[in-house]
């Protein structure tokens, strides 16, 4: 579930990356842009077991490394300025959003209690029963036309055999069968999808990622665009 507290008039280029740690935690970073007449928050459902605790969950900076996915992009050489059916033809400026408050939030009843600007009811997360007993990322965001840095995060996962994206969109206080998908996905597992041409640090500065790229892996993508049903993405790992 990607849902935002309030209305948001344009999302677009959404790219996401992926990984499970050998120590049973997932790595996720959302980037994005959005035009908001007002301050929004972003919530993201994260998979984490039931009672899991606020400081078992962390938030990494990237602030120095606003590049992160043009970088994983320059893996893909022969993709990465290619046009791909369904995007978006017309192009906004926006800035980088590079300061933004974040916390996590353990149950979805909890999600009631933040400040009616940035909070999604739980009667409605209520619509989603895969949600029950998930854990949300919450980020409060400015408003304007921005592209919002590299939001990344840290969190135990209940099943390190699976590579979990949070794609489910709520919009307008409704929860549709079908959504429009523009999302890039990348991830550090054998999922079948086009593979970068080397290890990530032959491209990526290792150094700024904190830990949430494995230098010595290759990276994954898949760019999913157009109608689909309006579900999370679920990777399977593989040896």
């Amino acid at each position: 579930m990607s849902s935002f507290s309030g209305n948001v008039s344009r999302v677009a280029n959404t790219r996401i990356f992926a990984r499970v740690s050998q120590n049973g935690t997932q790595f996720l970073v959302y980037q994005m842009e959005y035009s908001a007449a007002n301050d929004v928050a972003l919530i993201l459902p994260l998979p984490t077991p039931p009672d899991t605790a606020p400081d078992q969950v962390h938030f990494v900076r990237l602030s120095n490394y606003e590049n992160f996915f043009s970088d994983m992009e320059n893996g893909f050489p022969y993709t990465r300025n290619a046009p791909v059916a369904g995007s978006h033809a017309q192009h906004v400026m926006t800035h980088l959003v590079g300061s933004f408050e974040s916390f996590f939030v353990p149950t979805p009843h909890e999600l009631d209690k933040l400040d009616e600007r940035f909070r999604v009811p739980s009667e409605l997360v209520k619509r989603l029963p895969e949600y029950n007993d998930f854990g949300f990322a919450v980020f409060k965001l400015r408003a304007g036309e921005n592209t919002v840095q590299p939001l990344a995060i840290e969190f135990p996962t209940r099943n390190p055999q699976l590579v979990f994206f949070p794609t489910t969109q709520i919009r307008d206080g409704k929860v549709p069968e079908e959504a429009p998908f523009d999302y890039d996905l990348f991830c550090q597992a054998r999922a079948g999808w086009l593979r970068s041409y080397d290890v990530a640090s032959s491209f990526m500065n290792i150094a700024e990622t904190h830990g949430v790229v494995d230098p010595g892996e290759r990276i994954s993508r898949m760019t999913v665009q157009g109608l689909h049903p309006n579900s999370d993405i679920l990777v399977g790992l593989r040896a």
